[in-house]
Parts: structure tokens; sequence; C-alpha cells
């Protein structure tokens, strides 16, 4: 039987060599299990395939429910499957996506079930970008297009806040820097610290919790989270995604201190103001003593001149009230008042009497229709009306009357009381 070659590089295994599970039988014929499990143990025993380091494009990524991720790795020439299980997928800084170059860490052998070799994957980078900044670009753009960042939901800040709770570390500088310019700008200032890890596992969620509790026990009017400057890998604490949905829902408005003046964090574009230091968030929370003083003197000016000139325009308009017609003779104020009654007055009473005209002309039309569609008025003209007596039925045919029959014949100003006596028919 013909050998069996690996990649360009490995050295070749005669197929009638005794192997792992292989006997020494030319003859024999193998099933598919055992080839794929021949062809698996090659690949493990050869130590170019375990620990590669291999680069390409993510193509294919189909993240599995279970944690498991599925891609395709290809270059111009190529392709490869990798798998990477659930427990060293959650140790990725960064979200797997289609269209990354990026570099594995892995080792490759046969899914002896297909028959398919493929790359499993123990670490993933990307490929010329640190994966804590891609993964920082990555829950920055998802956030922002959720309008967590957008300014019409960020909150002014206090001018004068009765409280300010500060969230960081209790040992560092950035506390001690916040208290001395409270200080010095305004010694009537009262801040609360809130004690919280600020750097390594477990400082995000303290950070969370620290803003939900002063939210919920209502500690301050403004909250201050703070922390000095260091690396990408220092602040990542500020990058979480739970720190960032808390600050953003935070009632009580949040100030982001994070760092130097050129340190972003996710927190800084969730908060209500980023602030580039910790020292200039005091400068913007607490004001100066100094400058309220001269706000409240200006004040004080303004609001006395306004006062003075209301009463200088009230003291001009009492004195045109005095000198008026109406406060020399009060009497001519009454006259004036009685002739605008006696022209309201006969501007009413002819009013009435239009009204009264146009409704008698009205009524006399009504009437004269009314009339003419009167019986009264027929009869008034000749005519009567015969009914039978004692019924009253009217007898309006010759052929409807008998002869002795008594009858009554209305006129237009009475009534008589007759016998038919004869029956002449016209």
């Amino acid at each position: 039987m013909p050998d069996i070659y690996g990649a360009d590089g490995f050295a070749p295994q005669p197929f009638n060599e005794p192997a792992r599970g292989f006997d020494d039988g030319r003859e024999r014929c193998y099933t598919v299990s055992e080839i794929n499990r021949h062809i698996n143990n090659l690949m493990k025993s050869n130590h170019l395939l375990q620990d590669v380091l291999v680069g390409g494009e993510v193509t294919n990524f189909r993240p599995h429910y279970s944690g498991h991720l599925y891609f395709t790795l290809k270059d111009n020439a190529g392709a490869l499957r990798c798998v990477m299980f659930r427990g060293a997928a959650s140790k990725l800084k960064f979200k797997l996506e289609n269209g990354q170059n990026i570099i594995i860490r892995g080792n490759i052998s046969v899914f002896e079930r297909d028959g398919q070799y493929q790359l499993y994957c123990e670490d993933i980078h990307v490929d010329g970008v640190g994966d804590l900044y891609t993964a920082f670009e990555q829950l920055k753009a998802r956030l922002a297009s959720e309008g967590l960042f957008d300014q019409l939901r960020k909150k002014p800040i206090p001018k004068l806040p009765s409280g300010v709770c500060v969230v960081t570390s209790p040992t560092g500088s950035v506390i001690r820097d916040i208290i001395n310019v409270a200080v010095r700008r305004f010694p009537q200032a009262v801040i609360k610290l809130y004690p919280v890890q600020v750097q390594g596992a477990g400082a995000a969620q303290q950070i969370v919790r620290a803003i939900e509790n002063v939210n919920e026990n209502r500690l301050a009017d403004v909250i201050i989270v703070a922390r000095g400057g260091g690396s990408l890998e220092d602040l990542w604490a500020f990058n979480e995604e739970a720190v960032a949905r808390s600050v953003a829902a935070s009632v009580i408005p949040v100030v982001s201190a994070v760092g130097h003046e050129t340190d972003f964090t996710i927190c800084d574009f969730a908060s209500d103001v980023r602030a580039p230091t910790p020292s200039a968030a005091a400068e913007l929370v607490f004001p100066e003593t100094a400058a309220l003083t001269d706000r409240i003197a200006q004040n004080r000016r303004l609001l006395n001149y306004a006062l003075r000139k209301k009463c200088d325009r009230a003291k001009r308009r009492l004195e045109r009230c005095l000198a008026g017609r109406a406060m020399a003779n009060p009497a001519y104020r009454v006259e004036f008042a009685r002739m605008r009654l006696n022209g309201a007055e006969e501007k009413l009473l002819g009013a009435v009497r239009a009204v009264n005209d146009r409704n008698g002309a009205r009524a006399s039309i009504l009437a004269a229709r009314l009339n003419a569609l009167s019986p009264l008025a027929t009869l008034a003209r000749g005519y009567a009306v015969v009914s039978d007596i004692p019924g009253g039925r009217t007898i309006k045919s010759a052929a409807e009357a008998r002869k002795g029959q008594h009858v009554a014949v209305r006129l237009s100003d009475g009534a008589l009381a007759c016998e038919v006596l004869d029956l002449i028919r016209s």
C-alpha cells in the first residue's frame, strides 16, 4: 500500500509500519474510524502541530449557545477550520467577529467523527491591535448605538451641592487631591468617601455596588467616580459594561474623573460630565466661596436697583393720578360714568325695539299664511260644512244623506239645525 504523507516539512509515516492501534498485516481492511484515529495520532505526535501559532482572517464565525466558538481562518490561498471551547473562549478580552485579522495559539488534530482536521484554539490575539483596545472600541460602539452616551440624557451638575460622594480608593492620592481642592474653594463642602477597589479582579463589581447604594440611600447630590492615571490594563475596571450601565442609570449626576487628561474610559462617555483629572472634577463640582460672595453682592445691588426703579414708576403713576381731573373733582368721574350708562341704555333700548319690529313683521306674515289656510276663511266666503246629527260625521256628498235625516249646517258665524226634506242630485 502507498505511504501517507503529512504537510510540507513533516516526516512521512509509512502506512504499513506499526502505529498506535495498527498491526503489521498488509492485507487488513481498516475501518473509517481506524483511519481517522491513525491520522489523529500522527498529528498529535508531531510537535510542529502542537502549540502552533497561526494567523489569518476570521470568516464563517458561529458562536454556539453552549459558549463554544466555531469559525474558519483563511488567507489568500487557503482556509482552516477552527474551534475554541467555552473555557478558553470565556477568557477572551474582546468579541470575535468576521473580518478580524487574528493570531491563534493552539494545536491541530482530527475531529474523528467527520474526518476533518481543525485548529483547536487555546488563545486568540488581534493581529496588530491590542486585545483590550479592541474590546474597548467594540463596547464603546455598542453602547453608543444604544444611545447610552447621548447628550440629551445627561443631567446637569447642581450649582451648590449639599453633599458630594467620592467613589474611589481610600488609600490613593485621589481623595486627598479632591479634599484639598474642595477645602480651598468651598470650606463648607460635605464630602463622603465611598471606598472601593479601583483596579484588579472584583473592582468593577465594587464600583457598581457603590453607585447603586448612593442612589438607593440618596447619600449625595453629586457622585464623583475617580482614580489616578495608569495603563489601559490598570484602568480597565472603568471600561467594564456593568460600570458604564450603572453610571448611565444613576439618578444622581455622575462626574467621571479617571486617569490623566489623555486617558479616556467607557465610564467617561456614560457619565454626565467628564473631568480630565480628579482635581479638575473637584473644580467643576465645588463652587468658589469668593465667587459666590461676589455674586451675592452683585445680586443685592441689582435687586436694590430694581426696587428703586419700581418705586419710582409707582410714585410717578401716583402723581399723575393725583393731578388728574378725577382727583381734583370726583363728581366729574361720576358724571362721566352716568353719561356712559345713559348711552349704553339708549343703545340697549334701540336694539330691543329693532328686535321687536323684526319679530312683529315676521308674525304678521305667518298670520296671513295661516289665515289663508284656515277653514273659517272659507266659510266666510259663503261656504258651509254639513255634518250628521248626533254623530257629527261630515257629509261630503248628497249620496251620503237621506230624507228625514237631521243635520247641522255650520256657517261662518254659527250653525243651523236642519232636516233633509229631499235629495237633489246634480
